[in-house]
């Protein structure tokens, strides 16, 4: 068993693994923030739903807990105001994580050829809409079973507010796993069978889910140690290193479904079966 996951723990030291994680994730810091304002916007000034904007708490405050959750929500409390110049940075820093993410696929499925810089802006700004789609349906889905449970529940304290995070889980994982789906199936620049990507999808979408208890079990220390060596960095800081391990682990979950695919081509070859009659 371990020898089926070993190359991929290689893989995951390698040098130019770290160097596109580390790209991805200082993209996702640059768009974290105008993604946030754009979301908040649309629920508050477009859709007008309180729940929904609730929901988008109860998702930052899952992601980052005690007093990152506390500084996002101080902070985005005084945002809102959907701003062309919020739409602008967050479409160009968005696009920097599918670029390299789609060269890291590519090197991970043997592609040598990368897509045009234009092809690639295109397919980036097509995963930029489902992915933000996504997102929204997931916190439309939130907003609703917070005001079912309200409705049904009334006041019951703590029961209530770990029934929201629930479902919340409930709703939120499945779509990112959709999310994990869409990014192995359709960025790479070859076709990819569906159903090969599928299992890993699931499979780095539970990982991903898991990191969650590990950075809530974390995070006193951790905070500890970025206040001290970052100040007022700090929070930043925290958002880089999450994501540069959550990236690392997308970009693992892409090369072990690759090397099994070789695997799985090799044998065919050897038996004189076509590929994908097994």
């Amino acid at each position: 068993m371990l020898t089926r996951y070993r190359p991929t723990l290689r893989y995951m030291m390698e040098t130019e693994a770290h160097v596109y994680a580390l790209a991805i994730a200082a993209s996702v810091l640059l768009s974290f923030f105008p993604f946030c304002n754009v979301m908040l916007s649309i629920c508050r000034n477009v859709l007008h739903w309180r729940a929904a904007e609730g929901a988008i708490y109860l998702a930052l405050g899952d992601y980052f807990p005690g007093e990152m959750a506390n500084f996002l929500r101080r902070n985005l409390a005084l945002q809102g105001n959907l701003h062309v110049t919020s739409m602008v940075l967050l479409l160009f820093t968005a696009n920097g994580i599918f670029e390299p993410l789609e060269v890291a696929l590519n090197r991970a499925w043997g592609v040598a050829e990368n897509r045009s810089y234009l092809k690639n802006q295109l397919v980036a700004l097509g995963m930029i809409f489902l992915c933000g789609a996504l997102a929204l349906v997931s916190l439309m889905l939130t907003a609703m079973n917070r005001q079912w449970l309200a409705s049904w529940a009334g006041s019951l304290g703590g029961f209530q507010a770990w029934m929201n995070l629930f479902l919340f889980k409930l709703a939120a994982v499945p779509i990112s796993i959709l999310a994990l789906f869409l990014i192995y199936w359709l960025l790479p620049n070859r076709k990819v069978e569906p159903g090969r990507v599928a299992p890993v999808a699931i499979l780095v979408g539970l990982v991903l889910e898991a990191l969650k208890y590990v950075n809530l079990a974390l995070a006193p220390l951790l905070q500890a140690k970025l206040e001290h060596e970052y100040a007022i960095f700090q929070h930043s800081v925290n958002i880089l290193l999450w994501s540069f391990v959550s990236s690392l682990i997308v970009l693992a979950g892409a090369e072990w479904t690759a090397r099994q695919g070789r695997v799985l081509a090799e044998d065919n070859g050897k038996t004189g079966e076509p590929a994908g009659t097994k």
